[in-house]
């Protein structure tokens, strides 16, 4: 703080007032940026379902960029898995699930739901699809290895519903915990295909192709996002999950490949 000299004459008391002004200016400053900032910031703990992993971590960098002293961090996991953490009372601030019957499992502890994304499945093949995947009633072949996500995962279900409806019988090798799972068997060339989401696909369209099913075979995937009542930073919570319906998160989730709400 600069200020004028004082007459010699004035000297002393000018310090004095000083002194008494500057007191009070300096206790609010301090108390005010506590306040603003917190110790170490806001924090706040995300479960999401784990077809999110890349586009989530796209938008939580964003989202930190517009919103300073935010610090996202994200938890990735089956849907199934992460109702089971909120149920168990882990601590957390937002859950985003693949579908939205997860999603009313965990009602009793979280805020009304918004879907903020949709989705649909594809066949991932190896790289250059060597088998010549062109349907999905080509996953009946006895010979090929097929790996679906579980029945209690949301592309699990998802998979079955499209399979009944067509009537394929398909036998998989494995079920897996989560589609990022079935997607990395296909990646590994432990599994000649597999049901994923058309982001997944997307997200490794460097090591495996895609083989698009039609709207009228397929499920539509619907990504639901609440605040958990649990949370410690409610209203960041809720500032974050309205802003996954903003222009700027709609425009990074249309990026990635997934369709609008």
């Amino acid at each position: 703080m600069s200020r004028a000299l004082a007459p010699a004459g004035r000297r002393a008391a000018g310090a004095v007032l000083t002194a008494a002004l500057l007191l009070p200016l300096a206790a609010c400053g301090d108390g005010s940026e506590d306040k603003a900032a917190g110790p170490a910031g806001t924090k706040l703990t995300v479960l999401a379902a784990a077809s999110l992993t890349d586009v989530f971590e796209t938008a939580g960098a964003a989202y930190e960029k517009s919103h300073p002293g935010t610090e996202l961090t994200f938890s990735f996991a089956g849907s199934q898995e992460l109702v089971a953490q909120v149920s168990q009372g882990s601590p957390a601030d937002v859950l985003v699930t693949a579908d939205t019957k997860s999603m009313d499992k965990a009602k009793a502890d979280t805020g009304t739901p918004t879907v903020i994304a949709k989705n649909r499945l594809v066949i991932a093949t190896g790289e250059g699809n060597p088998h010549r995947i062109d349907d999905l009633k080509d996953l009946a072949d006895p010979k090929l290895k097929v790996v679906l996500a579980a029945p209690e995962v949301p592309a699990g279900k998802y998979s079955e519903q499209i399979l009944e409806k067509q009537g394929v019988t398909v036998r998989p090798v494995s079920q897996e915990p989560s589609v990022r799972a079935v997607l990395g068997k296909v990646e590994m060339g432990e599994a000649d295909a597999g049901l994923v989401y058309r982001t997944d696909a997307r997200s490794a369209q460097d090591k495996v192709d895609a083989v698009e099913i039609p709207d009228d075979r397929n499920a539509i995937a619907q990504y639901p996002a609440a605040t958990l009542k649990g949370s410690g930073n409610a209203g960041a919570a809720t500032a974050f999950v309205a802003w996954l319906s903003s222009p700027e998160a709609q425009g990074i989730l249309r990026d990635a490949g997934f369709q609008k709400p």
